[in-house]
């Protein structure tokens, strides 16, 4: 059996620097025609002339394939011109509160000042796009930032609104309330619970900000996809570390879903008999969205088992060692 998917899309995707850079862009390259990439550097992409060395970094690591990077500026105050001027090159501005995840200390610390940029990103057209959880109780996190989303929301009802990477049945009945919010969804966070990362022996490869939930929440986030919500849309949130930034005490935060994510979710929307919908969730919702045309480039699936390997150089991916039902057709890898 063979899946074409025209024109996926991984609309929040992690790609690092230098080594880790040249390491990780060839896995997303081959299975998308473009991700949007976030801005948190370890000095942030939050002036024009770093994102434009960061863009060509990335079309370097990607090695000539067919892979377009929609960049994004690290929120903080800009003036109308600095928009302006980087308006044609942005899908949009991230905004991470200050401290909450990688890489996030310049973010946002009073959101009491944020309204003058804002009001320009809707007067301009771009997308603002969320790390949304409060520095409250690591499981209500995200809950309680759900107060924030519905301000932003309803004081500036142009705004295309992006939460990102929602892990709660909450932030789904949410989305309904309001034409002007999306929001993205990973694969780790339709597959697993606090109970893979903790319930056991810890798994300091399952560990993510924001951190899985419960069942409850991982099924509604399940329904919600496998039942085609026009805005709800693939965000990978594939975030890479090298060993020695996991298996340590202070283990970073993330999942390195980029090798499997198209073999992964073909055999989750199978599983769910609900196939049919995945060329929607990866492709239509984001495009449409963010009102974009996605370069033209075909990537086919075979339903031919694969074996995720160990380790991909320095760092251990998704599922390593596990085998998919799914697998990427490499010899028509992103045919244009």
């Amino acid at each position: 059996m063979r899946l074409t998917l025209d024109a996926p899309l991984d609309m929040h995707l992690h790609l690092r620097e230098q080594e880790m850079l040249d390491l990780v862009a060839p896995f997303s390259a081959a299975q998308f025609a473009g991700g949007v990439v976030m801005p948190n550097l370890i000095q942030p992409v939050d002036t024009l002339a770093r994102l434009r060395d960061y863009r060509a970094a990335i079309l370097r690591a990607c090695g000539g394939a067919s892979f377009h990077p929609y960049m994004t500026l690290f929120f903080r105050e800009y003036s109308r011109e600095e928009l302006i001027e980087a308006r044609g090159e942005i899908i949009g501005l991230k905004l991470y509160p200050a401290g909450i995840t990688t890489q996030s200390e310049a973010g946002v610390s009073d959101f009491d000042r944020i309204g003058p940029t804002v009001a320009l990103l809707e007067e301009l057209g771009i997308p603002l796009l969320v790390h949304g959880e409060t520095n409250g109780f690591v499981m209500d996190r995200e809950r309680e930032f759900l107060r924030v989303y519905q301000w932003l929301a309803e004081t500036f009802p142009r705004l295309r609104i992006v939460m990102e990477h929602i892990t709660t049945a909450e932030a789904v009945t949410l989305l309904d309330r309001y034409d002007n919010l999306a929001a993205t969804v990973t694969l780790h966070h339709l597959m697993i619970t606090l109970d893979d990362v903790a319930g056991g022996l810890l798994q300091p490869d399952l560990f993510c900000k924001p951190i899985a939930k419960t069942p409850r929440d991982r099924d509604a986030l399940r329904q919600a996809v496998f039942g085609g919500h026009p805005r709800l849309i693939f965000g990978s949130d594939s975030a890479p570390h090298p060993r020695h930034k996991k298996e340590c005490c202070g283990c970073a935060a993330g999942v390195f879903s980029a090798p499997v994510t198209l073999p992964m979710l073909a055999q989750l929307f199978e599983e769910a008999e609900r196939l049919e919908r995945l060329a929607d969730f990866v492709s239509t919702n984001g495009a449409r969205f963010y009102q974009i045309t996605p370069p033209q480039k075909s990537v086919e699936l075979l339903r031919t088992p694969w074996r995720v390997p160990e380790l991909c150089g320095a760092v251990r991916p998704f599922l390593a060692g596990q085998t998919l039902r799914w697998s990427l057709d490499e010899g028509s890898r992103g045919r244009e």
